[in-house]
């Protein structure tokens, strides 16, 4: 949902217009789908999430970034869909790591 909603807006949602966000951050998603209109984003996700492939969360910052955009992919060897804030695992981090993206975003 964060990726559709930065991609094409909450008015596309039925919601009001509202302004684009500086960056997308998100965890574990199967959305491989670029339109070429992403804002800057930060992904990250394990290895062993049986949900989302790290592999398809791979190809699609790849592509952002061919289309010009800043993006950003963390993948952690072995972790599950779900491992939240990944405290104790190799994930522990993650969100100090997509605050300074989301940081920069907002200098530009």
């Amino acid at each position: 949902m964060a990726a559709w909603l930065g991609t094409y807006g909450t008015e596309t949602f039925g919601e009001g217009v509202y302004p684009r966000p500086a960056a997308v951050v998100m965890q574990y998603t199967g959305m491989s789908e670029v339109t070429g209109n992403e804002p800057p984003t930060y992904c990250c996700v394990g290895t062993g999430d049986g949900i989302a492939s790290y592999r398809t969360m791979e190809r699609r910052v790849r592509r952002i970034q061919e289309n010009g955009t800043d993006a950003e992919i963390e993948v952690f060897d072995g972790l599950p869909h779900g491992f939240g804030l990944g405290e104790g695992t190799p994930a522990e981090g993650w969100i100090d790591h997509a605050v300074s993206f989301w940081e920069r975003q907002m200098q530009e």
